[in-house]
């Protein structure tokens, strides 16, 4: 009877893990949570924007909105988090813009309007494909480009981070790798063993060469303030850490005056006043 039991409680783990393995990337990017339909335009708040179309190296459509100021101090290249798509984003362009930044926000490929399907490398390329645009197409200059990311967008921010050299790198609400996420959601499975979607963030932020702002909230539920501590305390040089309060999605607005206050004074300091 015990033999039995044990037999058919492995057989349910390798099953188990088997298929974490294999689905990974279906369970981790969330494009059509809730839906991928853009709900809004940064029209409905009032700010002109020009819709973008990105072709990128393998052949991928990526769809973005460029959304200007008068007299902008520089440009800030947003990676959304996971689920969703730029239009429930409104909130936080709308906080950039006040800023006097002028901002390029794109949706992943799989996410949006976007085409394709998500995957680490895929992000990746997604990210150099917007940093291009802005250089390349837009000629503005590397040293006049924050690179912004939340969440999941922090991982593709700080790699794009290493990869070109920009004015400055601010990570919000981020995990400080795959791996670890995997051992917090599945303490009971073989995280380092079966986790595919390294995004190792600390590691990028460990290799950044620029100025750095990390952003967590203390109370944030789905990703651990100690993430936001370890990702800073790997960073090596000009470094800066915002704490806010509030939950992992709504930090940003609970905290709205210290939030708004810490990224014009970063800001300020990289781009002027």
């Amino acid at each position: 009877m015990l033999v039995s039991f044990l037999t058919i409680a492995t057989s349910i783990y390798i099953v188990l893990v088997t298929l974490l393995y294999l689905f990974q990337d279906r369970m981790v990017f969330l494009p059509n949570l809730p839906d991928r339909a853009l709900i809004a335009t940064p029209a409905d708040i009032g700010l002109h924007y020009e819709d973008v179309s990105l072709a990128t190296s393998d052949d991928e459509t990526l769809h973005g909105w460029y959304i200007p100021v008068t007299n902008p101090r520089g440009v800030l290249l947003f990676f959304h988090g996971n689920a969703g798509n730029i239009s429930h984003r409104l909130d936080s362009v709308k906080i950039f813009n006040d800023l006097g930044l002028d901002t390029l926000i794109i949706d992943y490929r799989g996410y949006g309007q976007s085409t394709g399907q998500a995957s680490e490398q895929g992000t990746y390329l997604d990210a150099q494909t917007a940093w291009d645009y802005l250089v390349d197409n837009r000629g503005i200059p590397a040293e006049r480009i924050i690179i912004f990311g939340r969440s999941l967008g922090g991982a593709i921010g700080a790699w794009l981070g290493t990869q070109r050299t920009s004015a400055a790198v601010i990570i919000e609400s981020s995990f400080s790798s795959g791996v670890d996420m995997a051992h917090r959601l599945y303490p009971f499975l073989p995280a380092r063993l079966i986790t595919r979607l390294q995004y190792p963030v600390a590691d990028y932020a460990g290799r950044l060469n620029c100025p750095v702002l990390v952003i967590h909230s203390r109370h944030d539920e789905i990703i651990p303030f100690d993430m936001g501590r370890a990702i800073y305390a790997a960073v090596k040089q000009d470094k800066r850490f915002l704490e806010l309060k509030g939950d992992h999605n709504n930090g940003f607005l609970i905290s709205h005056t210290d939030y708004v206050d810490g990224l014009r004074n970063f800001t300020g300091v990289i781009l002027g006043p």
